[in-house]
């Protein structure tokens, strides 16, 4: 029988949350608000929000850690054998949105689930992962990225990144739009293979690397100097972040289904955007580049 030590994964997030608000406040030279809550079915969290900084224009720190009688039907849709169980779920989850075009949006999320019922095992499981949404793209940024993100997960199987990399690529896809996010990342779920330990350990790797893979770059482009027409490419391309997160997003339809705040979890749309009908970008201009050269799934460490 698997030992679950639930208490210790919540240590761990809470500290996590308060680690990477304490880093983002040295680069924005900002406090970020700190909102508890509570929800009535049982748990709540806190949120640590920062808008109108002088990097990041909204961001948002999560912490929850909610209880349900009845699994609600996002987290049984793949799994229907689980249907009417009692559950548990924590996790820290970031979305942020700088003010500058060319420093990137970034995602984090790093999450531990129970299901239980009288008599039976609990089935438990960790999540998470991190990718990076670039206005424009920067070459330099990517393998960053992407190289943390890769030693993030390299203690834990050759073969690790690659799949988690795939699995980023393919999630994170607006289906309707047929292109990619952003230049992707790590995202795993449903992890339980090797053990709690392993699994635990693992998901810590990924949180613990967030600010070393982020950071760099937020410094070095949020004081890059700008013109209205990066800014309007800014807006448009975050339309298609409020698209994923409102239309394929399952961490947000969890959310809104298990009766979440949902301030906390519509905490990802960015302050500003727009749409625009049936428009793209000329041919050789920087925001061309965006979509010939860096949405593509690639290997960026090759």
């Amino acid at each position: 029988m698997t030992t679950i030590v639930a208490p210790a994964v919540r240590a761990y997030l809470a500290g996590l949350q308060q680690r990477i608000v304490e880093g983002l406040e040295a680069i924005d030279r900002s406090p970020f608000r700190r909102d508890e809550w509570t929800r009535p079915e049982g748990g709540g969290g806190v949120s640590r929000l920062i808008e109108h900084g002088n990097a990041l224009e909204r961001g948002g720190v999560l912490f929850s850690h909610v209880l349900g009688e009845t699994l609600p039907a996002s987290a049984t849709a793949h799994r229907p054998e689980l249907a009417g169980r009692a559950w548990e779920a924590m996790g820290v989850s970031l979305v942020l949105h700088p003010r500058n075009p060319y420093a990137p949006t970034a995602h984090l999320n790093v999450r531990f689930f129970v299901a239980r019922k009288a008599g039976a095992e609990p089935v438990w499981w960790f999540g998470g992962g991190m990718d990076l949404t670039p206005y424009y793209g920067f070459a330099e940024d990517a393998v960053h990225f992407h190289r943390t993100c890769r030693d993030a997960v390299a203690p834990f199987g050759a073969d690790v990144h690659a799949r988690y990399k795939q699995w980023c690529d393919e999630y994170f896809y607006l289906k309707h739009r047929r292109e990619p996010r952003g230049v992707g990342g790590v995202f795993y779920d449903d992890l339980n293979e090797g053990g709690f330990d392993r699994c635990f350990a693992l998901t810590r790797s990924v949180g613990d690397h967030f600010l070393p893979a982020y950071a760099p770059i937020l410094v070095r482009r949020k004081d890059t100097p700008f013109g209205e027409r990066e800014r309007d490419f800014q807006l448009y391309r975050r339309g298609r972040y409020v698209e994923f997160n409102l239309v394929w997003d399952r961490g947000t339809l969890f959310g809104l289904q298990s009766n979440g705040r949902t301030e906390a979890i519509l905490m990802s749309m960015p302050p500003l955007a727009q749409w625009r009908y049936d428009w793209s970008p000329a041919p050789g201009t920087p925001e061309a580049a965006l979509h010939t050269d860096f949405l593509p799934p690639r290997d960026w460490l090759a």
